[in-house]
């Protein structure tokens, strides 16, 4: 059966220019193919971009951990794009252990990485946005940003404050066409999951008993709503964090 007229890119994001800050990780390889599949051209920035998919505009390799470095990544994205409609902030760290033992090297790395970055990423994309009448940004929370999980202190802190820095944003920009969001995606089936539970094995149990759904949510589960948050069906969606995570907030 053939096709509807448009269903093929009901979304509109054929042709749409779109940078992803940590594209070449494995949520960010995954978003970056979500693109690619959707007719969108991608530039990704990220410490080893080598490893994005193969059909991306750009790979810009870049240590996002100084405003100077993601003014710098981001205008040489946007220049290999010829300009920019879609921004997702997908990089992120964690380091599991009590409050007392995080160093003052540590909790300024997360913090820098988490939310510095998005600040400084977001603050340099913006400006073009708003003069060109449209745009979207879309930042990588977590569950920890609303729940106090222990041993994720400073993590959590940055969630935190990311989804407050998404709400200003929204407001700020909102006027002009321009929409900021955020997914936080609960326990997933990444790289960085099974190697924990690999040190863990005992917690992989514990951990699905937490979640209604009973499983880990896989990567393309967090693909569709960021394409969805990126795309003109969601013009009039603004200031919100979507929970990707098997029900686990809502219990």
């Amino acid at each position: 059966m053939p096709e509807p007229a448009g269903a093929a890119d009901w979304l509109g994001l054929a042709g749409q220019r779109v940078l992803i800050a940590g594209g070449a990780g494995t949520i960010g390889r995954a978003l970056t193919q979500g693109f690619l599949d959707a007719g969108a051209q991608v530039a990704v920035v990220d410490l080893d971009p080598a490893n994005a998919p193969d059909g991306v505009t750009a790979r810009v390799t870049a240590d996002l951990r100084s405003a100077d470095a993601c003014r710098a990544a981001v205008a040489e994205a946007r220049d290999a794009l010829g300009g920019l409609d879609v921004f997702v902030h997908a990089v992120g760290i964690n380091d599991r252990r009590p409050i007392e033992d995080y160093g003052d090297d540590d909790w300024d790395k997360i913090v820098t990485i988490n939310l510095s970055s998005a600040f400084w990423t977001a603050q340099a994309v913006a400006p073009a946005m708003r003069e060109q009448g449209h745009g979207r940004i879309v930042f990588f929370s977590s569950v920890a940003g609303r729940s106090g999980h222990q041993l994720h202190g400073p993590y959590a802190a940055t969630k935190g404050g990311l989804n407050q820095l998404m709400r200003v944003m929204a407001h700020e920009y909102a006027e002009h066409g321009v929409t900021v969001n955020a997914v936080a995606p609960g326990y997933m089936d990444t790289n960085l999951t099974q190697a924990y539970l690999a040190e863990h094995p005992e917690k992989r149990d514990k951990l699905v008993d937490l979640i209604p759904a009973r499983r880990f949510g896989q990567l393309e589960e967090v693909v569709g709503p960021v394409l969805f948050l990126a795309s003109r069906q969601a013009s009039f969606v603004n200031g919100h964090v979507l929970y990707i995570d098997g029900g686990r907030t809502v219990v």
